[in-house]
């Protein structure tokens, strides 16, 4: 097929993209910004590790070497694993690095004529339109501007990169007003390991965040301060961080990643029966959550901390808000270098360091300031197009998730994708099966339904966000649903959607990316 198709990113998702795309007999180019392959693996903290057991972080023709022996691989691991699965299928030859896409223009027919259409691209087929997208790139090395004319165009920008998420604060108590320096984590992660230590040591800190990055920042801050400086972790919400995947010695896996587990909660477009089961089984749903609750607390210590989360594990790991605790992170808090303060109400800056509102106006005396606040993904995306009306549609609502049929692709712009924007409980695992199935997609295998079908479908998965994931759903995560989820995209492809050998297998064990190897 002569078709060709931009690939935006090489991280993980670009990478698959390209492999799949390849397959099918496509043209890819992948334009990535940076000089290297990985995404977010390339530029991290030096303890990070992947949260993730590898068995649910790997692709499904490429396993781990035997070599990795760890459960949860560091960081070179695994970035080391994603550029070897890039050698091996030849995929560098595709990418052009240290190219920025600036814009991206869709060329073709009108926008009054497309929002008349009642089937994605006029037909419902990826290349009906007759149009074409125009992507401009930045080189980098040259500063030159070049502009290229695609097919279809897979973007794999991913949200946690590049335009990093500040607060805002009241007036005259921004960074402003505050004499200590203040970075984003981002920044901190740039710094090469021993750039990063020498930075942090000898001072004050005060890192802002409650989930995994700001965790293991403050954990490294107190690696080289100790308790004589501590490193205050400032926080809002609390979430079950948990100590490891093996609850009371039970596999969490037998209790979130199989089908039986699925069978406990409402699933967009189930049908009567399933509803029914899923309520009659509502008391052992909150039996599972609780005791994985229940050995977290124990294990932590988190009641004595203060701690202790308001919405449930389910809740959390519906929301892929879950995250490993660095190892003696509780016993660091204890001795006293690391100090959790919890800010309900906002916050502002003032000479000293930071004002807490809201609690007899505490102040923290601090030097510097690490804002571990998060990215600004959607913003990220929204930008990449040059037509307002495809940035109003690619974001959507305010109060929905992000309107993506199967998390992938938007009934009204055509000869587009997303990959790897929505997230999962391994998003290596849940971007193969994405690419798979779009690959076949545009390989003519099937097609996808009327605009307004697709639509619908959205307001499903609207719907099962809101109930269990809670203010975090437009994060659209799909961790206690992704075999459920995989099950859409296998009949949409043809596949059979039960992959185990027997009725016991099929409802008990845990799905894994080598579940998948072949239709």
């Amino acid at each position: 097929m002569d078709k060709k198709v931009a690939i935006v990113g090489a991280g993980i998702s670009g990478l698959l993209a390209c492999k799949y795309t390849l397959l099918k007999g496509f043209r890819p180019i992948v334009f990535e910004s940076t000089s290297t392959i990985g995404g977010v693996w390339t530029k991290t903290i030096e303890t990070t590790k992947l949260q993730t057991p590898k068995a649910f972080y790997q692709f499904s023709d490429f396993p781990w070497p035997s070599s990795v022996e760890e459960d949860h691989p560091n960081h070179n691991q695994v970035l080391e694993y994603i550029e070897s699965y890039a050698r091996h299928f030849d995929l560098v030859r595709h990418i052009k690095f240290n190219t920025k896409v600036c814009g991206m223009e869709f060329e073709g027919p009108s926008e009054d004529e497309m929002q008349s259409w009642s089937l994605w691209g006029g037909t419902g087929e990826p290349f009906s339109s007759g149009g074409k997208w125009k992507v401009i790139v930045e080189e980098k090395q040259s500063l030159s501007t070049k502009t290229y004319l695609v097919d279809f165009v897979i973007l794999c920008i991913g949200r946690f990169s590049d335009v990093p998420n500040i607060p805002e604060f009241p007036l005259n108590k921004g960074p402003e007003a505050f004499h200590g320096k203040v970075i984003h984590s981002m920044d901190y992660a740039n710094m090469d390991y021993e750039s990063a230590a020498k930075f942090v040591t000898g001072k004050q800190i005060t890192v802002v965040g409650s989930q995994k990055f700001a965790i293991d920042i403050a954990m490294e801050c107190s690696n080289a301060n100790g308790i004589e400086n501590p490193c205050t972790l400032l926080y809002r919400t609390e979430h079950w961080n948990i100590p490891d995947y093996f609850p009371w010695g039970v596999s969490l896996a037998l209790l979130y990643f199989n089908r039986f587990s699925e069978l406990l909660v409402h699933k967009p477009g189930e049908g009567f029966l399933l509803s029914l089961l899923a309520t009659l089984l509502s008391p052992l749903r909150w039996m599972f959550s609780k005791f994985v609750e229940t050995y977290a607390s124990k294990k932590l210590g988190l009641y004595k901390y203060g701690m202790i989360p308001k919405q449930s594990f389910l809740q959390d790991i519906s929301s892929c808000v879950v995250a490993i605790v660095p190892e003696k992170f509780y016993d660091r808090v204890q001795q006293g270098s690391i100090i959790l303060k919890k800010s309900s109400a906002s916050f502002g800056f003032v000479k000293e360091g930071i004002l807490v509102e809201g609690d007899a106006s505490t102040l923290i005396k601090t030097e510097l300031v690490i804002l571990a606040t998060g990215f600004r993904g959607e913003k990220k995306l929204k930008d990449i197009f040059v037509s307002p009306t495809f940035q109003d549609y690619i974001t959507g609502p305010k109060d929905a998730i992000l309107p993506l049929y199967r998390q992938c692709i938007h009934g009204r712009i055509p000869q587009l994708a997303v990959i790897g924007f929505s997230e999962s409980i391994s998003n290596l695992y849940t971007s193969e099966m994405r690419c798979r199935w779009l690959a076949e997609l545009l390989a003519g295998t099937f097609k996808v339904p009327r605009i307004k079908e697709m639509e619908k479908d959205v307001k499903k998965w609207d719907k099962y966000a809101k109930q269990y994931a809670g203010e975090y759903y437009r994060r659209s995560c799909i961790g206690a649903l992704h075999i459920w989820y995989n099950d859409q995209l296998c009949k949409d492809m043809g596949w059979s959607h039960k992959r185990k050998k027997g009725m016991f297998a099929e409802l008990f064990e845990p799905y894994t990316p080598m579940d998948y190897v072949s239709p």
